[in-house]
């Protein structure tokens, strides 16, 4: 008989038909008169009861059947008894897959999820990471959808690059050299033995050459990995995680924010749309305030405010006794979170698109306004997660762009195909990178970004 996904079985009011489902055990309830099983596939949150008269099947055959075991289970679809679900299967044949022994590691209620991240491979069975992770999957096809139904190309960037797009040098090397035998003694490194001739890393962004793309489809899109070995333990940061990264030709600032603010309301519209059953879970078990600041999201339009207005509501707020962790110091700073989060959360009580930063602390490729000192960024702030978008206007100039890159002691010859495209042919163009994971965090109300992804990559930690 053919198999019947749990989402379709509980779903089917087709009632007295023969049916066959297969899955794993949540749950076992055992008593003289009746058996409950609780069948999950992953196909929903939701679990299809299966009731079994204990007198039909082997007794140790039952026995066996303990948490995490899998089943298969032929039987009738009827109506159910009980409440929280319209159907469930009367039980006729029985067959175990896989027994799952006592010492199963996910087989008690309240564990934490530091705990369950040392069973990377088995909490993906648990009912919050069967929901993080369908939502992971509908919030990859959002991202596809939108720009897809919005004019733009998919853009496949180089994984392995000899250019540092973010300037900060924490990259993963990548290379074939004998590292045992390479360098010793301060002798220099022979990259030209290497396998591409050159030192060469692991990318940490594709949007310089998601710019090339701009240049010549118009409108681009990236989502791909990236990798940054910033030896950072915090529930913000990973080794290697998502990131997406459009980039558009011809765009000017207040265009890429309109652009900022529409995808990002179309990504949790999309959530609330298709994945209703998931989402309610989390509100209920992770955060619930969940649904209702999701709902908020896509409501209200983002203020958009500049970096020094920011700052001046900030210095007031500790004239009048506000306290921060990290202190404001003014015009020049770099916003932490807890800054960001407070101009959202208690401030505005809404999402913020914040502007013209100071060029010191800012990527060498953005453009600069008028002044000299300001750049064209537009990072959009979000509750719970402070910055979840960063983007900018980026540099069209070829003179100005290598005075930027002088200044900061990087090499222009080392991004001489990059300046091409300001020698060549250039034009206005903008774009931002959000990272996957934060987007991730916001949806699901999860606390830490390492539980929203299947397998974290974080300082010493790279297993499987």
């Amino acid at each position: 008989m053919k198999r019947t996904k749990v989402v379709d079985a509980l779903a089917c009011t087709d009632f007295g038909k023969d049916i066959n489902v297969k899955g794993w055990v949540r749950s076992h309830r055992s008593s003289k008169a009746v058996d409950f099983i609780a069948l999950n596939d992953g196909s929903t949150i939701k679990n299809i009861q299966v009731v079994l008269n204990p007198s039909d099947f082997d007794e140790e055959l039952l026995k066996g059947i303990t948490t995490g075991a899998c089943i298969n289970v032929t039987g009738t679809l009827v109506e159910s008894q009980g409440a929280g679900q319209a159907s469930e299967v009367q039980c006729r044949e029985l067959e175990v897959y896989g027994l799952c022994p006592g010492d199963y590691p996910m087989q008690k209620k309240g564990q934490s999820f530091e705990y369950m991240r040392k069973y990377a491979h088995l909490r993906l069975r648990t009912n919050t990471f069967g929901a993080v992770f369908r939502i992971r999957h509908n919030m990859a096809i959002a991202v596809h959808q939108y720009f897809h139904d919005h004019g733009f190309y998919y853009f496949h960037t180089p994984l392995i690059t000899a250019s540092d797009a973010e300037g900060a040098g924490e990259m993963f090397q990548v290379t074939t050299l004998d590292l045992t035998r390479t360098g010793r003694d301060g002798a220099p490194v022979p990259y030209e033995r290497d396998f591409f001739g050159k030192k060469t890393s692991l990318t940490v962004s594709g949007q310089l050459e998601g710019e090339l793309g701009a240049t010549s489809l118009g409108a681009i899109y990236t989502f791909g990995p990236t990798f940054r070995a910033e030896n950072s333990n915090t529930p913000r940061h990973l080794a290697e995680f998502w990131m997406i990264e459009p980039e558009v030709a011809f765009m000017d600032k207040d265009e890429l924010m309109d652009l900022e603010e529409d995808f990002i309301k179309y990504c949790v519209r999309w959530a609330l749309d298709n994945c209703k059953d998931d989402l309610e879970f989390l509100d209920k078990m992770i955060d619930k305030t969940l649904l209702q600041t999701l709902e908020s999201v896509v409501k209200e339009d983002f203020v958009r405010l500049t970096y020094g207005e920011g700052i001046r509501i900030l210095e007031q707020v500790v004239k009048e006794g506000h306290k921060f962790e990290f202190p404001v110091t003014g015009w020049g700073m770099d916003l932490s979170s807890e800054h960001e989060r407070f101009l959202v959360e208690e401030y505005f009580k809404r999402p913020v698109i914040m502007t013209d930063y100071p060029s010191e602390i800012k990527a060498f490729y953005m453009k600069k306004n008028a002044d000299g000192k300001t750049m064209q960024g537009t990072d959009v702030l979000f509750p719970r997660i402070g910055e979840i978008i960063g983007g900018s206007v980026r540099e069209e100039s070829h003179d100005k762009l290598v005075d930027e890159i002088k200044a900061r002691g990087m090499e222009p010859e080392s991004y001489g195909w990059y300046l091409d495209t300001r020698k060549y042919g250039s034009c206005p163009h903008a774009g931002f990178g959000l990272g996957f994971e934060r987007l991730m965090l916001f949806v699901t109300g999860m606390q830490n970004i390492r539980d929203v992804i299947p397998f974290p990559r974080t300082p010493k930690n790279a297993e499987y």
